[in-house]
């Protein structure tokens, strides 16, 4: 039966031409199955012509592809598109195509819900249900429509990548293989809240950009609004930071969703240039999209402006980000597949 089946997408080329070996052909089938996946994206085994049929058959008793397509879409006016992907557990996942002129990116999940309960995040208030495999993580690629198009990928979707790092760094080796996508690390960021022992792991084996969600360089009032930062404070976040080079072609960017009168002010300007020197960084400001049951409210567009122009004229690198899909719910912060996994 199908289910039974095992998926080769999310599979290494070691790995696949162990499964080759394992079936009874020879090793360099294993190198054919990981072109015929990760260059021509087949969605079925009969599609590996140079395979013999009998080869094919074998392979068809044990294995699948296992790419599955997107269930629904959303399209936003500005152009971003929501897709809905389902999962081997049987739940779903969002993940968020943003075209702009000379580029487009892909945020992808790596959880279904998420653990970490920010405050002010719609995935946090779904709860956790489960981390994607590393097949489920790239099938939100592999699966897109528009995949040919993609520049760059940004691990920012639903989850906490750190809590899933396993799939993640899975997922990634695969992107950057030279065997499959042959991405350079430096098309694909990761984001963490900051997760003790995983994140230095993370950037020990990976040569990925990092980025970090900060949203308040005060411990105690993150942890008001970041319950992570009683597991592994920004402070440990940065102290780390300072262990590693950032001068060079990898980045660190730190995220924060700016919120009016809790965030904003000159004092917390003062205390992000404090808390990132010595640090080759850029900071990334968000407008706050409302949520639910959350008493928090976005900056006005002024102050914004000043926030960010004190930040750039002491030295910290500072953009405002650009709001994207907005009127589907694909904004910072509000995916979530709670309504969904209710359905289920």
């Amino acid at each position: 039966m199908e289910e039974t089946k095992k998926p080769l997408l999310g599979l290494s080329l070691f790995e696949l031409k162990e499964v080759a070996k394992q079936l009874g052909m020879p090793v360099f089938t294993g190198g054919q199955m990981v072109k015929w996946l990760y260059t021509q994206h087949v969605k079925s085994i009969d599609e590996m012509t140079n395979l013999s049929k009998a080869n094919r058959e074998r392979l068809k008793e044990s294995y699948t592809i296992g790419c599955m397509d997107p269930l629904d879409s959303q399209k936003s006016k500005d152009g971003t598109i929501k897709y809905l992907f389902p999962t081997d557990s049987g739940k779903y996942v969002e993940t968020v195509y943003i075209p702009e002129k000379d580029r487009a990116t892909l945020c992808v999940s790596s959880q279904v819900g998420c653990k970490m309960n920010c405050l002010f995040c719609q995935t946090g208030k779904q709860g956790f249900e489960g981390s994607l495999t590393a097949k489920d993580i790239l099938n939100q690629i592999y699966s897109l429509p528009e995949r040919d198009k993609l520049t760059n990928i940004v691990f920012m979707g639903q989850g906490e990548p750190m809590d899933n790092l396993d799939n993640v760094l899975r997922a990634t080796e695969i992107l950057t293989a030279d065997y499959a996508y042959a991405w350079s690390p430096k098309r694909i960021t990761v984001s963490s809240v900051g997760v003790r022992n995983k994140l230095k792991r993370f950037l020990d084996e990976s040569e990925c950009h990092v980025a970090i969600s900060l949203h308040s360089p005060i411990p105690e009032q993150r942890a008001m609004i970041m319950p992570a930062e009683k597991g592994m404070s920004i402070t440990e976040v940065i102290n780390l930071m300072h262990n590693y080079d950032f001068s060079h072609q990898r980045r660190l960017s730190f995220e924060y969703i700016v919120f009016g009168g809790l965030n904003d002010s000159m004092m917390h300007a003062r205390e992000i240039v404090k808390l990132l020197d010595g640090l080759d960084c850029r900071v990334n400001l968000i407008r706050f999209h409302q949520i639910p049951g959350v008493d928090l409210h976005g900056a006005d567009e002024k102050k914004m402006e000043t926030f960010r122009d004190y930040l750039t004229k002491h030295g910290v690198f500072t953009t405002i980000r650009a709001s994207r899909g907005q009127d589907i719910f694909a904004a910072c912060g509000l995916l979530s597949t709670a309504h969904k996994e209710g359905k289920a």
